[in-house]
């Protein structure tokens, strides 16, 4: 054997590989079929352009990729004249599907092109995606919210284009992944090559200068995906010799045959000619490798857990899909079987660590050190050939890869040819990045910057997205005295997030099932990275304010699934010493990160059929608007803008858009609070103003403000705990009503636009509304026509304003989300549907489609004489049985006096969304010792829009124009569950739901 290894190494160890030939086939012009929004969306939240810039300047290539947008095959024809397209995406939006007319015009003019769908996880869309074709397609990928996923896609392309020349340049490793949940391959894909990116910029650490360090980077793994058994078996059989490893799914198609003209069936059939999954096909793949290899390590994932003995068994690691864990188990198992990270040497019988290998050099200085039991165990299933494999040192690794334990049975023997190895590779070889927030640069005229590599979250986009639209529209700041603009904000990215809670150990904690205080108080113990210290420093010196620390999750606010209010919002007051402000502004970072795994959290990702682990977290550090008023603050006006509105009133349009206005912090209108709703349109017709006892009764009398003189970091899961509940009257005195109150005389009965003394009063906005002070209805009016055109849909948008005594203002653009409208088909007259035929009839509904799969109703016990004392006892029962009807999968009909989430239970029953969100029609019923206005200013506004649930508001003061309501025939069935003050009831059949969104009329059938 001795003789045999010189000749050995003279093949394999002496053959360099030239990096520079290696990824030679590349993406450089992609097409976006899509919206303006989407496309915004990608590129400038998740900065493709930018991230795949660095990856392309790191491997030293010169061009990197360009994206261009377009939404019509006129604007695609004309880039196609233009420029050399080498991917299409496709985006599918709510609206219609006409991205696929466009990819398909493109496709027939250029069939050599690669295409991919990119579909939100929408079930309106997926329905629509069942009856397209297609075939033209390379793939199908649903968008989860991680931008990442855009440059998976072009990776895994590109791993494709150049597998077959990289392989035989230099022996490249190929990691098979075979899997068909379209749903599954997004979310895992991203993780996948994160890691891997990753994995490259630490193995080329062992080449000795940058260029030679950046070539390194070209020799990854290479990615290829599998979604058939047969596909699979293609690829292993023509690759077998470098596959570093395979995670393959249990349950996919085997099919003796495809269709003509594909050697691969499409993402979403069941397979060629009907054939169904077969449920063994991943045991029958890995057992067919491991006859060909017996060292290539194989990873079974599955949602059965019941495969996991009968993996295990087979020699077969295995990963559950149903784990909140899963990305970091499946890192976990190609770290320690793939070859990934540090070479940890183990004694075999403990399992133990026993030395950590960093770098090549590490291993040659430590290769004699090594317990001999150790390396006996490592050395008899080529460990050390793999890890090399994937730091890409190919000429040692192919070389050992050939000494075998069956050739070489001597432990000393394989030291002194590993070492020799690694001298001669090195003597051959003699050879072994961007931050946005800069501190020299953010000072008091920066408005917008971010800290980390990751995503800007739901709220970090929108409100870049906002800061762009105003830079498009100047005519914005067309008015003298006006200023619009978006506060002075930094975000800690979604990277930011994953270091804090992987540092700290934070997962078994935060996924458990304990209390909120106690994650909370878990997290508070934690430590934030110190490296940030400075930047906040320097925020804190730009901004000269208090400062609101606002969630921003990858999915909170998203275009289709929106998490609309579920998170916490901090706020802490500018403090001279920053020293305490830092360990304030500290605490609230780590409150907000904790709420991602509160109750309600976990309920609500439950009931959108989402998986925690899925969920990234960045936090928006705003400035808050406002003025201190001694030792409190706050702004003169807060708000939310609806461009459309389900409720119009005299001649007012739904497309004329509707505003919640209130005195004071957001979080009164969030809360439910009793705001002036106004029409940017119609700015002298303001319902609650037109009699008196109305706007007596209908308007605002408390506010909330930020308490300056709350400092420490003793927070509470409570995000208001800090923030004062304040009678307007208080306002009065702070001198903050000037231009947005009226005075009521009550010696004349009459209310007068102004402020005078004595009297009450009453925040009716009339300067800015009725008599010009401030242009607030026009910029509305232009922030509402923007904000729609650029999203292509309904948009919702949350605004603050300072008003100062010489009529200028400030005008702050704080949020912007898509009000996600229905489009099924509703053929019927909603209105033709007789009386005695209905369950429920509405003439002031919100929602719009039809469903004919609920039979229950759940509904609050009451009668004439209904008080709305006990609406906390209310709020429990339902929330305890909408969990049953969560675990169960079913929806229900809600109903009950008031309105639903108040967070004043004497206006209404005060559950937040996750406690109802089984619901499919939610009713509110104003009864006749018992009427309050239908709710406008709650969240839930986003989350019923999103989900497609049915609101119907029912006077049963007003029969007929009122609305109808049943009860006799509810109060006749039989319980299915009931208690003191809630009813479950069961239909024999479905009830018809049907909601006309366009005229507010709805009705169910029974």
């Amino acid at each position: 054997m001795d003789n045999q290894i010189p000749q050995e190494w003279n093949k394999f160890i002496l053959k360099d590989v030239t990096f520079v030939n290696l990824m030679l086939r590349r993406i450089y012009n992609v097409l976006i079929v899509a919206n303006p929004y989407d496309a915004f969306m990608l590129e400038d939240d998740g900065r493709v352009e930018e991230k795949i810039y660095n990856e392309y300047m790191q491997l030293g290539l010169r061009y990197p990729p360009t994206f261009t947008q377009v939404s019509t095959t006129d604007e695609a024809e004309r880039v196609l004249a233009t420029m050399k397209i080498d991917l299409v995406i496709c985006m599918p939006g709510n609206a219609d599907n006409d991205a696929f007319t466009v990819a398909r015009a493109i496709k027939e003019k250029h069939p050599e092109m690669h295409c991919v769908v990119l579909t939100p996880f929408s079930h309106g869309i997926t329905r629509r995606m069942q009856d397209e074709d297609l075939s033209i397609f390379d793939y199908v990928f649903c968008w989860l919210g991680n931008t990442n996923l855009i440059l998976s896609i072009i990776k895994l392309i590109e791993d494709k284009m150049n597998l077959e020349n990289d392989i035989r340049e230099a022996g490249v490793q190929m990691i098979l992944l075979v899997e068909d949940s379209i749903r599954f391959y997004s979310s895992i894909l991203p993780n996948l090559y994160s890691y891997i990116l990753q994995q490259s910029q630490n193995f080329a650490t062992e080449a000795l200068n940058r260029h030679a360090a950046t070539l390194r980077m070209r020799g990854r793994p290479k990615v290829v995906l599998a979604r058939t058994y047969e596909e699979a078996m293609q690829v292993y059989s023509r690759y077998k010799d470098n596959c570093l490893g395979v995670i393959s799914d249990v349950r996919f198609p085997m099919k003796s045959g495809l269709p003509s003209g594909r050697s691969t069936p499409l993402p979403n059939q069941k397979g060629a000619g009907g054939d169904t999954k077969d449920p063994e096909a991943g045991f029958k793949l890995l057992e067919a490798i491991r006859r060909e290899d017996e060292y290539v390590p194989l990873i079974m994932e599955s949602s059965e857990a019941t495969n996991r003995s009968r993996a295990e068994a087979e020699g077969f690691r295995f990963v559950d899909k149903n784990s909140k864990m899963l990305s970091v188990d499946l890192r976990h198992l190609m770290e320690e079987h793939m070859g990934f990270g540090d070479f940890i040497f183990r004694d075999p019988a403990t399992g133990q660590e026993v030395m950590r290998i960093h770098t090549l050099k590490e291993l040659q200085d430590n290769i004699f050190k090594i317990p001999r039991d150790s390396m006996l165990y490592h050395v008899s299933r080529n460990h050390m050939s793999r890890w090399l494999c994937a730091r890409a040192i190919f000429p040692v690794s192919n070389f050992l890869k050939h000494v075998t334990w069956h050739k070489l049975q001597d432990v000393d023997a394989h030291r002194k040819i590993i070492f020799d190895a690694i001298v001669q590779y090195r003597h051959m070889k003699n050879i072994g990045v961007v931050a946005v927030f800069d501190r020299g640069k953010f000072d008091r005229y920066a408005h917008f910057a971010r800290i980390g590599e990751g995503s800007l979250g739901g709220k970090g986009r929108g409100l870049a997205f906002l800061d762009h639209v105003v830079k498009t529209h100047p005519d914005f700041n067309k008015f003298a005295g006006a200023t619009v603009q978006i506060p002075k904000t930094v975000v800690l990215c979604t990277d930011v997030f994953d270091q804090f809670m992987e540092q700290n150990n934070l997962y078994d904690i935060a996924l458990s099932d304990a209390p909120d205080e106690e994650i909370l108080q878990r997290f508070l113990q934690a430590q934030l990275p110190d490296s940030y210290i400075a930047d906040f420093f320097t925020f804190f010196e730009a901004t000269h304010s208090p400062v609101a620390i606002r969630s921003s999750s990858l999915l909170e606010d998203s275009h289709y699934q929106p998490f609309a209010g579920i998170y916490s919002t901090y706020m802490i007051p500018c403090l001279t010493d920053k020293t305490a402000m830092l360990q304030m502004l500290a605490a609230a970072i780590k409150g907000v990160y904790a709420s991602v795994f509160y109750r309600d959290s976990k309920a609500y990702m439950t009931a959108t059929s989402n998986v925690i682990d899925q969920e990234k977290m960045a936090v928006i550090l705003q400035e808050v608007v406002g003025t201190a008023y001694g030792d409190r603050f706050y702004p003169n006006i807060s708000g939310v803008l609806r461009s459309i509105n389900y409720y119009p009133i005299g001649d007012e349009r739904a497309e004329d858009g509707i505003a919640s206005l209130a005195l004071g912090l957001g979080k009164y209108i969030v809360d439910g609070g009793q705001t002036l709703r106004v029409s940017p349109y119609h700015p002298d017709q303001v319902m609650q103003m037109s009699e008196l006892e109305t706007a007596l009764r209908d308007t605002q009398t408390r506010f909330y403000a930020l308490d300056t003189t709350r400092v420490g970091n003793d927070f509470c899961v409570d995000d208001g705990f800090n923030l004062l509940h304040l009678k307007v009257k208080e306002a009065d005195r702070d001198g903050s009503l000037h231009y947005i109150a009226s005075t009521y005389d009550p010696s004349d009965q009459v209310i007068r636009d102004g402020l005078y003394e004595g009297g009450r009063k009453i925040v009716s906005f009339s300067g800015v509304l009725q008599q010009g002070v401030f242009p607030l209805p026009e910029i509305l009016q232009m922030a509402m026509k923007y904000g729609a055109e650029a999203m292509r849909r309904p948009v919702e948008i949350e605004f603050a304003c300072n008003l100062r005594p010489d009529k200028t203002g400030d005008f702050y653009l704080l949020q912007i989300r898509p009000i996600v409208d229905s489009k099924q088909m509703l053929d019927e007259d909603v209105a033709a549907v007789p009386d005695e035929a209905c369950l429920l009839r509405s003439h002031n509904s919100l929602g719009h489609g039809i469903s004919e799969d609920v039979v229950d109703v759940v509904y609050v016990k009451y009668d004439d004489n209904f008080s709305a004392a006990n609406n906390h006892y209310v709020a429990d029962d339902i929330e305890r049985i909408n969990r049953k009807f969560l675990d169960s999968g079913r929806n229900y009909v809600l109903v009950g006096p008031g309105r639903w989430g108040s967070s004043d239970p004497w206006l209404g029953v005060p559950v937040k969304w996750p406690h109802i969100s089984a619901a499919r029609v939610i009713v509110e019923v104003a009864l006749r010792n018992y009427r309050v206005d239908p709710s406008q200013g709650t969240h839930f506004f986003q989350n019923l829009t999103s989900f497609g649930v049915g609101y119907f508001t029912i006077d049963t003061n007003r029969p007929g124009e009122g609305g109808l309501l049943r009860k006799d025939v509810l109060d006749a069935l039989p319980a299915v569950e009931e208690t003191p003050y809630v009813r479950h009831v069961r239909f024999d059949r479905p009830l018809k739901i049907m909601m006309d969104g366009k005229k507010q009329e709805g009705v169910i059938e029974r």
